[in-house]
């Protein structure tokens, strides 16, 4: 018989190679700059790009001849006289509106952790937050009514009309739903990602609650110098709750409230309240 056949060279085990080394993982300057773009590209396709309309905007205003006084603005225009093409502008804005705010929880992800849970967007606390956010509403919206009242009566402040939507069964839910879109756009870009970020970029504490105050002013100039200066107030509130809370959903709330009232108020109030309050 043939004896059996030793092993060729194809079934000799050969040695494992030797474990690839990691790579080293990016430094923290590159870390650091690759945060700065994101936040300023996040910032341009939102509210630093309004911002830097709204600056144009108040320069326009100022150097057009008339005072701002004498000028006004409508918010929640309508888009259409045909209520349902009109209807569905509105929702259409609304959605796309909020793809910011769907952009920077992604972002804020990205190392496995939940964003909503990160800033505080979660419904775990919803009755505190509930009445937190109201506490807040009154706290920042009777002073703000206020300066805007007196804005208006000092000629520094433009007449805005909250409400140019023609009157329809669906006006005033979608009201209702541009400001919680405003409540969610603004408080979860400029407290919640910009505050997450700019921490992350080492900056101080009183810095980073400037930065988003500033921001939320800036996108509101184009109304005028009191509702500037009464949203920078808003922002230093709302950012100082935040850094130390870091819970962004009673801000939401506070916002949406606000803006409830304003939007919805303001379609229901007679126009002679209006004009003996110079709000009009």
């Amino acid at each position: 018989m043939t004896p059996p056949a030793g092993p060729t060279a194809d079934a000799v085990d050969e040695p494992p190679a030797p474990a690839a080394a990691r790579a080293p993982g990016p430094s923290p300057r590159a870390v650091r700059r690759r945060l700065t773009a994101e936040v300023w590209i996040v910032l341009g396709l939102s509210l630093g790009s309004s911002g830097l309309y709204a600056v144009v905007r108040i320069i326009d205003r100022m150097t057009a001849g008339p005072s701002l006084g004498s000028q006004s603005t409508a918010l929640n225009p309508s888009v259409s006289p045909r209520p349902w093409l009109d209807l569905t502008y509105q929702l259409l804005g609304l959605a796309l509106a909020l793809v910011p705010v769907a952009l920077v929880l992604y972002l804020l992800s990205a190392g496995g952790r939940s964003a909503v849970r990160r800033i505080g967007l979660d419904l775990g606390r919803p009755w505190r937050d509930l009445a937190v956010g109201a506490g807040l509403a009154a706290l920042i919206g009777v002073p703000g009514l206020g300066l805007y009242v007196a804005g208006r009566a000092l000629g520094v402040t433009v007449e805005v009309q909250a409400s140019a939507l023609n009157t329809a069964w669906w006006t005033i839910p979608v009201l209702v739903l541009a400001a919680l879109k405003n409540g969610l756009l603004e408080e979860v870009v400029a407290v919640g990602y910009l505050m997450e970020r700019l921490r992350e970029l080492r900056w101080s504490a009183p810095a980073v609650v400037a930065a988003s105050a500033l921001l939320r002013g800036s996108y509101h100039l184009y109304q005028g110098w009191g509702p500037f200066v009464g949203n920078v107030v808003m922002g230093l509130v709302f950012a100082e709750y935040y850094r130390r809370r870091r819970r962004v959903m009673p801000l939401v709330v506070a916002h949406t409230l606000m803006d409830v009232f304003v939007f919805v108020g303001y379609a229901l109030v007679p126009h002679a309240w209006l004009q003996a309050l110079h709000l009009t």
